[in-house]
């Protein structure tokens, strides 16, 4: 994953591959990245695509936070529920709080985050995510063939910082053979002070006949203060025999690697 390709769609009624795509919303980007001080706004823009053929739709924008659980999933709350939400700071146009989108229609909508005069902690980044719903389920079917009624969210996380120079900084706690999974288990912490998007990649070397084997890189996406437990899959093909597993996590230039290894012999 990266930047541009992480989408958060919530299908209320059933995921997107149970039906025919006959109705749909394409909200881009993904993610949005505002910098301002204290008292100063920044604004962005989203557009939001009705990608039905047929059916218009009533679309309403809301507000929400959330988070990362140990395994990167994304946890979702209420507004301005956790510390580092910054959805209260956050305005659009009354005009596109609600709306109608015409088959093939698109709108584009200003997102502007203006951090208070005083702020009430210290962090150096802060998040929130906006919601774009659909409120009037149409009719579609599914693969089968039968009716059913669709409607569709989608959210696009928003991310602040202050001016502040950002301190990346991430520790690898842990690496281990986790043999019921035929995986090995990486764990490691952002201890920096603003959110670390980066890549794993894993080499193994055969230590009794010197083959080696690179892994597909893996992506990671942090926020500060996250202990992140990820497991990396071994290959179903990997023949037995004792190892050196070699871990580097890069997160953006020669002075951002954290590395590890692990002997182990698989079985």
């Amino acid at each position: 994953m990266n930047r541009s390709s992480i989408i958060i769609c919530f299908f209320l009624f059933l995921l997107c591959s149970q039906f025919k795509a006959q109705t749909g919303v394409s909200v881009s980007p993904p993610r949005l990245y505002f910098e301002s001080d204290a008292g100063k706004s920044a604004t962005q823009k989203i557009t939001v695509t009705n990608v039905s053929v047929k059916n218009s739709l009533d679309m309403a924008v809301s507000l929400g936070d959330w988070e990362y659980n140990e395994m990167g999933e994304n946890i979702m709350y209420a507004a301005s529920t956790l510390p580092s939400s910054c959805a209260s700071w956050v305005s659009i146009k009354k005009e596109d709080a609600y709306f109608t989108l015409a088959p093939g229609e698109r709108k584009d909508i200003d997102v502007t985050i203006t951090p208070p005069n005083v702020l009430s902690d210290q962090l150096l980044a802060h998040t929130a995510v906006l919601y774009v719903s659909q409120m009037n389920p149409v009719d579609d079917v599914d693969n089968k063939g039968a009716s059913i009624k669709v409607s569709i969210r989608s959210g696009i996380k928003l991310f602040h910082k202050l001016p502040a120079a950002g301190k990346k900084i991430i520790e690898i706690q842990n690496l281990t053979l986790d043999k019921s999974k035929k995986a090995l288990n990486l764990l490691f912490e952002n201890q920096g002070n603003i959110w670390i998007d980066g890549k794993i990649q894993t080499e193994l070397v055969n230590t009794e006949n010197g083959k080696k084997l690179s892994l597909d890189q893996i992506i990671f996406y942090t926020m500060p203060g996250n202990k992140r437990e990820m497991n990396i899959p071994l290959p179903a093909t990997l023949e037995k025999g004792k190892y050196t597993a070699s871990v580097m996590m890069d997160y953006g230039d020669s002075n951002n690697l954290e590395l590890a290894e692990l002997n182990f012999t698989y079985e």
